[in-house]
């Protein structure tokens, strides 16, 4: 079937849930999905000038005809879509698959044995503890056995490489007993491991008690320095549990999950926890896709309806459309009530932004050229809120002077950096004495009517035009009154749905927060990099304002030098500015370059000639 076929059929499904079968010319399944509405999603695929991304622009390509399977409810569509997809595997359905294996806890055989995390056993000379589901927990478990008894991460050889060359840098800070120092003892030191495996077999339970214990004995039998090593150890102990993350009390049972995307691919990320601790992390990469929504959408019932355990507690860092169908299939499957919700404040907010950036970083690493600047987008738009990362940012800043007048300075961002081409500048036309809050809502009245002339035809649509481009976010030098200025003069123009916010100052004169017009703040001293950011985005924004500023004023000053002279009103005296630049300038020409200027005829180039000459 052709594709205006496909329209035809899908304009004939009924208003009700249901699931959809997509098949290609073979007959073989690439697509099932849910709807809430049959008629109103399929029909979506098919309609002309609806845009898709790049993975879903191929499934249509490749769609022939497809089947639905009418449901009583969006819950039963919800189970049989999962059910649909785990027997039929389709081509273009997400497929989770991650970096998820079995691994192992290496411990080699030898006198001075070393800890490691292992994926295989491929050593016969060494000992493993395990397997384990997670490589993730048992990185995280040899790390932490290491921190706690000052186990040595180096390449050195013991007892070969004991006394040669200085201990290294984990030695000096604490990290590390410096075995190659000579210092430590074998035996010592073998303790130490064992007291690792313990805690990698036990947990941290009784582990202080017994070193504690140990250390009196050693201190009794006045062997200090068995009894300086088992000090050291508990208390590296201590500072690890201490700076272990915490979700809530000791039994929480918690999964928080967040998506990030660029314009090559979604990473959904999932941080596991149990009895109060992480104890898994899990990336999931989905290619040649951009809507991170649609992943979210398919990505949760698959993740838990595939026999994946589900936790009392999931926190996301938003909804999917299905909130509720996928509330009620979570709780049936796990037997008792799960909590689906978006934390808004507090610890587990916190743990959804953490999760956030491991899948912000893991497209970093997926991707050479996913830039600095690119990763500095995506937290801004988790920071402030926005659905995607803003491409296009546009900061104003008023500038005044002493005789009341005032001028703006708009500066634009590009993908993170600065787009000197897109700046403009803007003279207040309408507003008299010094008012931020009107200068600001005169220029960006000015900057909407521009963009909706660019849409009319009646200005140039095209790069060249700043003004033609719709930007993503508007960032105002100053706080709720100035914001809200801004925003009741973009009331009714196509600006007006642009995020909209303020950049406040301490006292100082550095950037602190970021405001909306309702007066609600976003610290920024949490984020090292939108703090920069932002700071940056303001400063060249108020050096271009002021320098627009201190041009003016030397132009009024050169204005006022000429039309001192007698026959030379400010007409004249601008055409001689524009065809000289300087008062200097046009001291230093001759009669003859004056005359060459518009409106100035042979006597008063004379007279201005001698004018300035006396």
């Amino acid at each position: 079937m052709t594709k205006p076929e496909l329209y035809k059929k899908a304009c004939m499904l009924p208003l009700l849930p249901g699931v959809y079968i997509i098949r290609d010319k073979s007959d073989t399944i690439i697509y099932i999905g849910k709807a809430k509405r049959l008629r109103t999603r399929v029909s979506q695929y098919f309609r002309e000038g609806v845009p898709h991304d790049a993975k879903v622009t191929q499934m249509i390509h490749h769609a022939f005809t497809f089947d639905v399977i009418v449901c009583q409810s969006e819950f039963e569509a919800l189970v049989l879509e999962a059910s649909q997809i785990k027997a039929h595997t389709p081509k273009y359905n997400i497929l989770l698959k991650d970096d998820k294996g079995y691994s192992y806890v290496k411990v080699t055989r030898e006198d001075w044995p070393r800890l490691s995390a292992a994926l295989q056993k491929d050593d016969e000379n060494a000992d493993y503890i395990g397997p384990f589901t997670s490589s993730f927990a048992v990185r995280e478990m040899v790390e932490t056995a290491q921190n706690c008894f000052l186990l040595p991460r180096c390449n050195k050889e013991f007892p070969r490489d004991i006394g040669k060359g200085r201990p290294c840098l984990n030695a000096h800070i604490g990290k590390c007993m410096a075995v190659c120092s000579g210092k430590v003892s074998c035996q010592a030191y073998n303790d130490a491991v064992q007291g690792a495996l313990r805690m990698i077999r036990y947990g941290k339970k009784d582990i202080v008690r017994q070193l504690r214990e140990k250390m009196e004995a050693a201190a009794e039998r006045l062997d200090f320095e068995s009894a300086a090593i088992l000090r050291d150890q508990i208390a590296a102990i201590d500072r690890v549990s201490a700076g272990q993350k915490v979700v809530m009390e000791s039994g929480a049972e918690m999964d928080v999950i967040a998506l990030a995307g660029t314009s090559r691919a979604v990473c959904a990320a999932v941080l596991r926890y149990r009895e109060g601790r992480l104890t898994d992390k899990r990336e999931f990469m989905f290619h040649d896709t951009t809507d991170i929504d649609a992943v979210r959408e398919e990505f949760l019932p698959q993740y838990y309806l595939d026999g994946e355990t589900i936790p009392k507690t999931i926190a996301v860092d938003a909804l999917p459309p299905d909130a509720e169908a996928l509330h009620q299939a979570l709780s049936e499957s796990r037997g008792s009530k799960v909590e689906l919700y978006v934390p808004q404040r507090g610890d587990v907010a916190k743990l959804v932004t953490m999760a956030y950036t491991n899948a912000v970083e893991r497209l970093g690493r997926e991707s050479g050229r996913y830039t600095r600047e690119e990763k500095l987008l995506e937290e801004a738009a988790q920071v402030l809120g926005l659905k995607a990362p803003p491409r296009i940012i546009e900061s104003y800043d008023i500038s005044n002077w002493g005789d009341g007048s005032s001028v703006c300075g708009m500066v634009v961002f590009r993908d993170g950096k600065p787009y000197r081409t897109g700046y403009r500048r803007f003279k207040m036309k309408t507003v008299a004495g010094t008012d931020d809050y009107a200068s600001l809502a005169e220029a960006l009245s000015r900057r909407a009517a521009e963009y909706e002339a660019a849409r009319r035809g009646e200005k140039p649509d095209n790069d060249a035009n700043q003004f033609a481009a719709l930007p993503d976010l508007l960032l105002i030098d100053g706080g709720r009154g100035q914001v809200s200025a801004v925003r009741a003069a973009l009331r009714g123009t196509a600006l007006e749905r642009v995020p909209t916010f303020g950049m406040v100052k301490d006292d100082h004169h550095r950037t602190r927060a970021i405001v909306d017009d309702a007066g609600g703040e976003i610290a920024l001293n949490r984020n090292r990099n939108i703090f920069t950011f932002v700071t940056s985005i303001q400063d060249e924004t108020h050096r271009y304002a002021n320098d627009y500023r201190k041009r003016m004023m030397r132009k009024k000053s050169y204005a006022a030098t000429l039309t001192d002279i007698p026959g030379v009103g400010e007409k004249t005296s601008a055409a001689l500015l524009a065809r000289f630049k300087t008062v200097a300038a046009v001291r230093a020409a001759s009669i003859s370059d004056l005359e060459e200027v518009k409106g100035i005829s042979h006597a008063k180039a004379e007279q201005i000639y001698n004018a300035l000459r006396q």
